[in-house]
């Protein structure tokens, strides 16, 4: 196990590599260039040099005016050093403004997350265990919707239901008008309350995939012959769906849970930009558009590893989760 694990690292290693060249190429290739805004801003102020001069002397100052491999290098140098630079952004360091957006994003990732499975998972087994019934066709139809709702309408229709017709909740922000006048507890509340229309837009979209995968695999294995050599035994239908059926269905499940753990702390750009949440989501949205290289490069390569961890979780999760699944 520990020579596959350092196996895996290595591959890991090579392959963020590359996939970090590709992210820096595309940033340097986006329409819109914090240093082209910048030098039009300076150009358009009174006595100021041409837009032509200015773009000159910024791109030499962001280390700009070499090629993208050359630049990459440079970039990779800092980053070995432990240097991110200054957020073009948000004018502040990078790993800052990170550490200032991104556990907001982790706590709605990890209770989103925390909903899916416990309603996701049940769904699916008893949609699997009642085959063609009322109950299959109904959660059947659940998953479906949250699987073809996109998140920007379904997100806007909460808003408009609950927000704009009934007035539970606000419709942009963390938190309320009269926050600096409540109590600790009043705040948290407060904040709470911004959280629920973001969350349950979250769990819905996102609990209908996993629901169907549930289903399918539970079907499957409903299906196989352990099992009914289990029913022929006398066990009872509940130890023979959760103790011998829902183990053998973990594996295909472990590999959804565990490429899920990018979105704990990737955030949600889409509906944290709608419910205007100041996460990493909304901040990496903000930076794209700026073209924000020093930020974005950080955010994307940050999730690339925590892709690539996810991975290589997954795959030493199988053997706990299953003793036939062994690395030799």
């Amino acid at each position: 196990m520990r020579k596959y694990i350092l196996k895996r690292l290595l591959q890991s290693i090579v392959i963020l590599f590359f996939v970090a060249f590709i992210i820096y190429a595309l940033m340097r290739c986006l329409p819109t260039s914090y240093v082209e805004a910048m030098a039009r801003q300076k150009s358009m102020q009174a006595g100021s040099k041409s837009f032509e001069e200015w773009m000159e002397q910024l791109t030499v100052m962001y280390n700009m005016d070499g090629s993208i491999i050359s630049g990459y290098f440079k970039w990779l140098g800092s980053m070995f050093r432990g240097e991110f630079g200054d957020s073009w952004r948000w004018t502040v360091p990078v790993l800052q403004k990170f550490n200032d957006t991104v556990w907001l994003s982790f706590v709605m990732g990890f209770i989103s997350f925390f909903f899916e499975v416990i309603i996701a998972i049940p769904l699916g087994i008893i949609a699997a265990t009642k085959q063609y019934s009322k109950t299959d066709y109904t959660i059947s139809v659940i998953a479906l919707a949250g699987i073809s709702l996109p998140t920007f309408f379904f997100a806007s229709l909460l808003k408009l239901v609950f927000s704009v017709k009934l007035g539970w909740f606000d419709l942009y922000g963390l938190v309320g008008r009269n926050y600096d006048q409540l109590s600790t507890f009043g705040q948290l509340m407060d904040k709470a309350n911004h959280l629920v229309l973001p969350i349950v837009t979250l769990v819905v979209v996102s609990m209908g995939a996993l629901m169907r995968y549930t289903r399918t695999n539970m079907l499957e294995v409903l299906n196989a012959d352990y099992i009914r050599t289990a029913r022929a035994k006398g066990l009872s239908e509940k130890k023979v769906i959760y103790h011998h059926a829902f183990r053998n269905t973990l594996i295909p499940i472990v590999t959804i849970i565990g490429g899920t753990l990018p979105s704990l702390f990737s955030g949600a750009l889409i509906t944290e930009t709608l419910f205007g949440i100041p996460g990493i989501g909304f901040a990496s949205y903000q930076s794209m558009v700026a073209g924000d290289i020093p930020f974005s490069m950080f955010f994307m390569v940050f999730t690339a590893i925590l892709t690539l961890l996810g991975n290589l979780i997954a795959d030493v999760l199988y053997a706990v989760v299953d003793p036939r699944v062994r690395i030799a």
